[in-house]
């Protein structure tokens, strides 16, 4: 989408901006799509900020309208543009001082723990209504974020697929999920496709045990096994895995590679020959599940009429099935981590699944 500076303010009219920020997530554009055409008929400019924080430094905006966010629903990423490398810290003044410049009345913000944690630092006097957004499911304050399901998807469909080479081989496959310290979509993907363990960065790992589960599998006669990782999952008395590096962002190291250990480990300790896959921005990138597109859709008109209400300093979240508002205080927490009893938890271990 092209990008243009600030059109004329239309008289009578409120002109509202909207921005995605940080890593992209599936359902980002349906948000988009359905904020935009539930203000359709109301006196309200949708002015999108391109690029998240960048757009406002570099006072990049586009118009959009019923038109030109028709159908982008369907499609992963956002066409606003994002970036989870741009920060507000050190620069809370530039940031005011251009945001001023948009002469915007209010801002909607899809975004996870690093954009609301820059938007916390300028929120004083600006009019926010705030969409959590990460496919990690780690945000506090709601139940669950868009983007999640569809992540679980990708993790899901994978094991399927490598079950066929995985059993033609008589390998492990060691299929490795985003999710940073949490193993919300390690958990969720692996749980949906019945895989034989499943490790989370909150339960760190026992080798023993995870040793003498695989053992049992081979005993059994087992032809291929499937074991799901969350990047941050580390075995027991270490640390995780730590890919590379981005200087200047929310998250300065980059957790990965964990599955590549296991495989060798697998390989080495058992006998049994390992293959490791990491998925990585595939789970950004599949178009969203009907469930997001239910979720955003909802959520999108929930922040049309938030807008038309004049209800600002609030968070559109889920809560009991149900999307609600909450305070944006809410939102601005620590991870979400997987509780050790949660009801997934629970089932894993009931049908036999290490984890």
């Amino acid at each position: 989408m092209s990008s243009r500076n600030n059109g004329p303010v239309s008289k009578g009219r409120r002109r509202i901006g909207l921005m995605t920020g940080g890593g992209d997530a599936p359902g980002l554009n349906g948000i988009i799509e359905a904020t935009v055409r539930s203000l359709g008929g109301e006196p309200v400019d949708i002015v999108g900020i391109c690029d998240g924080f960048d757009g406002v430094y570099e006072r990049r905006t586009v118009l959009l309208d019923s038109d030109t966010v028709l159908n982008a629903h369907m499609n992963a990423g956002t066409i606003l543009g994002s970036s989870n490398k741009s920060s507000t810290r050190g620069r809370e003044d530039e940031f005011l001082k251009a945001f001023a410049e948009l002469k915007l009345d209010g801002l909607i913000a899809a975004g996870g723990d690093g954009t609301f944690e820059g938007l916390s630092r300028v929120i004083r006097g600006l009019k926010l209504i705030g969409v959590p957004k990460t496919i990690d499911n780690d945000l506090q304050g709601t139940d669950v974020t868009f983007g999640f399901d569809t992540a679980c998807a990708v993790v899901s469909e994978a094991v399927d697929a490598l079950r066929a080479t995985a059993d033609a081989h008589k390998r492990v496959f060691v299929v490795e999920a985003m999710g940073r310290t949490t193993g919300w979509i390690a958990l969720g993907g692996g749980l949906a496709s019945y895989a034989d363990a499943i490790l989370v960065p909150e339960r760190p790992v026992s080798r023993a045990a995870l040793k003498a589960h695989l053992e049992s599998l081979k005993a059994k006669k087992r032809r291929g096994a499937m074991i799901v990782v969350g990047e941050g999952a580390h075995f027991e008395g270490e640390s995780a895995t730590v890919a590379f590096r981005v200087e200047g962002s929310h998250q300065v190291d980059r957790l990965g590679g964990i599955s590549l250990e296991i495989a060798r480990w697998i390989e080495t300790e058992i006998g049994w020959e390992s293959r490791n896959v990491i998925l990585g921005h595939l789970q950004r990138s599949r178009h969203p599940t009907t469930t997001d597109r239910f979720l955003t859709a909802a959520m999108g008109v929930e922040v049309g009429r938030m807008v038309t209400e004049n209800d600002w300093g609030k968070a559109v979240v889920v809560r009991n099935g149900l999307v609600t508002r909450a305070p944006l205080a809410d939102i601005m927490k620590p991870p979400r981590l997987v509780d050790a009893d949660h009801r997934w938890v629970r089932a894993a271990i009931s049908m036999g699944i290490f984890i």
